[in-house]
């Protein structure tokens, strides 16, 4: 029997990105375009430490995060983009993992690349002078 080359988190990651863009981010697709079986993919994220839903959350956070500073998409686009159910599922999900509201992620990506302070640091700033 010979063995079969098991894909590498980056791999995994690039898999799951490509499901979000069908629509369909579950553990079989992403096995599926893996080319290993499901069970096979489980055993072999648990043996990294991870699963599944763990990089599924990781690739969602870090696609939010890129949209909201990359593009002018609307929450709710991005919300469904992602397989949330909707913007507030999303919104509330970001702002637990990422401690700061999806819109003001957004405001203060914008002003980072502009080159102003976001307006809280700025308020901090005047209030410590």
């Amino acid at each position: 029997m010979r063995a079969i080359p098991l894909p590498s988190s980056r791999e995994v990651r690039a898999a799951i990105v490509a499901s979000l863009q069908h629509g369909d981010a579950t553990l079989d697709s992403t096995a599926r375009a893996l080319k290993v079986s499901s069970r096979t993919l489980q055993r072999h994220l648990g043996r990294m430490g991870t699963s599944h839903s763990k990089m599924l959350a990781e690739v969602r956070l870090n696609v939010a995060c890129h949209l909201l500073a990359d593009s002018s998409k609307r929450l709710s686009e991005i919300a469904k983009f992602l397989g949330y159910a909707n913007a507030s599922s999303f919104s509330r999900t970001f702002a637990r993992l990422m401690k700061v509201q999806p819109v003001v992620y957004r405001r203060q990506q914008l002003a980072r690349k502009h080159g102003r302070r976001p307006i809280a640091d700025g308020l901090a700033q005047s209030i410590a002078e």
